[in-house]
């Protein structure tokens, strides 16, 4: 056999071995957050105190400064620091209190997870389909590796949130900057629930 040959069989053996260690350690990550999720909920009378209890656990699980730069798009440049940590801040607070809003307490959703795929090396999508409340739902998880596997994007049914949020995020922007987003951002935090 030619040499070549031989080191590039090598190297995808071991490219493959590499991905199923990634896609695994992202699988076992994603799995504990669901487990800590579940486990404040359960112990939770739901409401405003589920969400301030649940935003340590998603913080440590969720990497919500890469959801809101990506939300808001290319304006996130323009913005000052300042502007960023604050729309990082409102929009942590949002996407908490809507998704905890949607969990019951003591109700245990079932979740099977399929096997997970890495697009690219540092990210890892993990495929589940998730029965709560009588309805079946496809879920993927979009994980990175920055100080660990993080989550930073969920598709639910095929619709991706952070995409969702980037129309109506980006659309502020191109109507007045930084600015017009932390504002919307904090019209959507302070609506009543």
């Amino acid at each position: 056999m030619n040499l070549r040959f031989l080191i590039l069989l090598g190297m995808l053996f071991a490219l493959q071995n590499n991905t199923s260690a990634t896609t695994a350690d992202a699988e076992k990550r994603l799995e504990r957050a669901i487990d800590d999720v579940l486990a404040v909920a359960n112990h939770s009378t739901g409401g405003a105190a589920l969400a301030d209890n649940l935003r340590p656990v998603l913080e440590k699980h969720l990497s919500f400064s890469a959801m809101t730069r990506r939300a808001v798009g290319p304006g996130w440049r323009q913005f000052s620091k300042t502007q960023q940590d604050e729309s990082t801040l409102l929009f942590t607070t949002l996407i908490i209190r809507t998704y905890s809003n949607k969990l019951t307490p003591g109700e245990q959703p079932v979740i099977k997870f399929k096997p997970a795929l890495a697009p690219e090396p540092g990210r890892v999508d993990v495929p589940t389909t998730l029965l709560y409340q009588g309805s079946d739902y496809s879920v993927t998880y979009r994980m990175e590796e920055a100080e660990g596997w993080r989550v930073t994007d969920v598709v639910i049914e095929g619709v991706s949130l952070i995409a969702n949020y980037r129309t109506q995020l980006d659309a502020q922007f191109k109507k007045g900057g930084a600015q017009a987003v932390i504002s919307s951002l904090n019209q959507s935090v302070n609506r009543p629930q």
